[in-house]
């Protein structure tokens, strides 16, 4: 590396920064709609571009009465060129778009969108739009006003080349994705190549009986990654997640004769807790198409869905609840059938199959009077299924006998409504016979047949006969020496002068405290920055290496060496911010723009490998020269 502070490098670097000026002061306004003729019911994408947008500069978007916005969103890209010999060109493309649709027909225009800067002012051209009633499908090869949209993958190959509208508003029985089901698949017209669709396995159900609804993504152009996802508003349905796939796995499928690609983005289980015609608002997705920096954000908004739900057919068991609908089992577990007086039995009771598993309660158990029965501990186990909710409930019952016999717990039965076969349907067990034995210094009670309430074991008698014999009557004293007094005991002394000896232990510490603090800050501020100089120098031997190791170390010493200078620390920091962070620590116009310059050269560097090596070597001049003549 050049000896950092040579005056012609810092000359050169100067030169080159004010060369590049111009590239950012050069504001370029416009917005595009992806067609001009739409029908009422379209959605039509408005896209403002702002390429070199000022600082602070805002963007007022047009607000027509005539037309609503679904949604928006913003994506901003950074681009350094460097040519062989001349300055490098910086360029910020600031791009907004809105999912917009007309709200009556007619002849309507969008008026301009607004940029604003202090006292400059930009504005737009409008934009005459064609809005008829319905659904309008666009015309083939029609572009978009200043802009193409992103071309289609499938134009150069036959059977698609030449085809007239393949994304006619038809109909077609279509495979579902998880096989054996027939749905229809509706191509929406204006996102004909990338479009999100929900599904239900079934349109009609009864109350409580479970309604799958699938969520996919339909793409024929490359998918970089899903960024949200809102779910629709479920109102009546009681919910669960089935499956949710952390990262996109996409399937081959043809609908309507094109070839698409299918990722499952979202399963869920509806329960519907209420008769009648049921509504499914929706569901929402912003999705990232392309790679790296020819990525596009999209706002994709699937399809509506209706579901009807029947009331349970007459004969059903009084007070029976939506949750007692699929295919269940009851069945009752116990610890041990045979124990010893003053031992506990755990007892499970226990509901399995599939259905509303969170939402059932399984019958509660009934002992006889002898047993005390606490109150029960509910644990779910799901097992899983991509398609349906299966699982076991199970409530686990403490039992204490009060007395010995023989005694039982009584048959448990779970009326249930199994949609399968359309018939109600009951689940039963076995009764379950315990024997309570006498203990080693338990109680004996009376007779196992008595039916006479017992008392608590506190209001027992205390000297009653026992399996093993006869209680003492009387405790067997012992007698020990007196001990010695607290001031003659070992530990009293260190007790005593534990207290002295921490607070001598932290006057010490603060002492030695005190003079390691002692150090001028301005001296550990000099040592940082020149730790980061050491660390520009150890960068220019990754300079023949890995781009992105290279500029990340470049950066890296910069920003070590403006945190030592400015005393905060900047890692964090945006651009703007670390800019206003200079210029209220004094730092000249120059030196601050040479920062952003370098600053912005290694962002790029790190994703645009193949850099030329005299790129690298300007880098790295710009970034000595910031550190060089900084005001000690």
């Amino acid at each position: 590396m050049r000896r950092i502070g040579s005056g012609h490098a810092a000359l050169a670097a100067i030169a080159l920064l004010f060369a590049a000026l111009p590239a950012w002061a050069e504001v370029e306004f416009y917005q595009t709609v992806d067609r001009t003729e739409v029908g009422t019911e379209d959605v039509f994408q408005l896209t403002v571009v702002v390429v070199d947008p000022p600082d602070n500069a805002q963007v007022q978007f047009p607000a027509p009465e005539d037309f609503e916005v679904l949604s928006s969103s913003q994506s901003t890209q950074r681009s350094i060129q460097m040519s062989g010999g001349g300055p490098p060109v910086i360029q910020t493309v600031r791009k907004h778009v809105l999912m917009m649709r007309a709200q009556r027909a007619g002849n309507l225009t969008l008026p301009p969108a607004v940029l604003s800067s202090g006292s400059r002012t930009w504005r737009t051209d409008s934009i005459k739009m064609t809005v008829r009633k319905g659904r309008v499908s666009p015309p083939a090869g029609q572009a978009q006003a200043g802009r193409q949209r992103m071309p289609d993958p499938f134009r150069n190959f036959p059977p698609f080349g030449g085809m007239q509208d393949p994304f006619a508003d038809e109909e077609e029985e279509e495979e579902d994705p998880r096989g054996g089901i027939q749905e229809d698949v509706r191509i929406p017209r204006g996102d004909s190549d990338l479009f999100v669709r929900a599904t239900l396995d079934k349109k009609q159900a009864y109350v409580g009986e479970q309604v799958t609804l699938s969520l996919y993504i339909y793409s024929r152009v490359d998918l970089s990654s899903v960024d949200s996802v809102s779910m629709p508003k479920l109102e009546g349905f009681w919910s669960e997640d089935v499956e949710s796939p952390t990262q996109l796995t996409g399937e081959q499928r043809i609908v309507n004769g094109i070839p698409y690609r299918t990722y499952l983005l979202r399963r869920r289980a509806l329960f519907p807790m209420k008769t009648g015609t049921l509504s499914i608002t929706p569901a929402e997705a912003d999705i990232t198409t392309g790679m790296l920096f020819v990525g596009h954000r999209v706002h994709r908004v699937s399809n509506p869905l209706e579901v009807e739900v029947k009331p349970l057919p007459p004969g059903g068991p009084k007070g029976m609840s939506t949750a007692q609908v699929g295919d269940w089992k009851l069945s009752v577990e116990t610890s041990q059938q045979r124990v010893e007086l003053g031992q506990p039995v755990t007892v499970k009771v226990i509901l399995e199959g599939s259905g509303n598993v969170k939402n059932i309660t399984p019958p509660r158990l009934e002992a006889p009077p002898a047993f005390k029965v606490y109150d029960p501990t509910t644990t779910d186990k799901m097992t899983p299924n991509k398609l349906r909710v299966q699982g076991r409930r199970t409530q686990e019952y403490l039992v204490m006998p009060q007395r010995t016999g023989t005694f039982t717990l009584p048959a448990l039965e779970f009326p249930y409504f199994d949609p399968k076969t359309g018939r109600y349907e009951v689940s039963r067990t076995e009764p379950v016979e315990i024997v309570v034995e006498p203990g080693a210094g338990g109680a004996v009670s009376a007779q196992a047949g008595s039916s006479a309430p017992m008392a608590d074991a506190a209001a027992e008698p205390k000297n009653v006969l026992t399996a093993g014999g006869l209680r003492p009557l009387r405790y067997q004293a012992r007698f020990e020496a007196p001990a010695a007094v607290v001031w003659q005991r070992p530990f009293f002394l260190p007790a005593v002068l534990a207290p002295v000896g921490l607070m001598l232990a932290l006057a010490l510490g603060g002492l030695v405290r005190g003079r390691w603090s002692a150090q001028d800050e301005g001296s550990r501020s000099r040592q940082r920055a020149r730790a980061a100089r050491k660390q520009l120098a150890a960068a220019e031997k990754l300079r023949a290496g890995n781009s992105s190791a290279f500029y990340g170390e470049v950066e890296k010493a910069l920003l070590n060496f403006l945190a030592a200078r400015l005393r905060i620390p900047v890692g964090g920091l945006t651009r703007d911010a670390l800019n206003a962070k200079l210029t209220e620590a004094g730092v000249e116009e120059a030196r601050r723009q040479r920062v952003r310059f370098v600053l912005e050269a290694c962002d790029t560097g790190r994703f645009a490998p193949g850099a030329e090596p005299a790129a690298r070597e300007r880098i790295l001049d710009d970034a000595a020269a910031v550190m060089e003549g900084w005001d000690k």
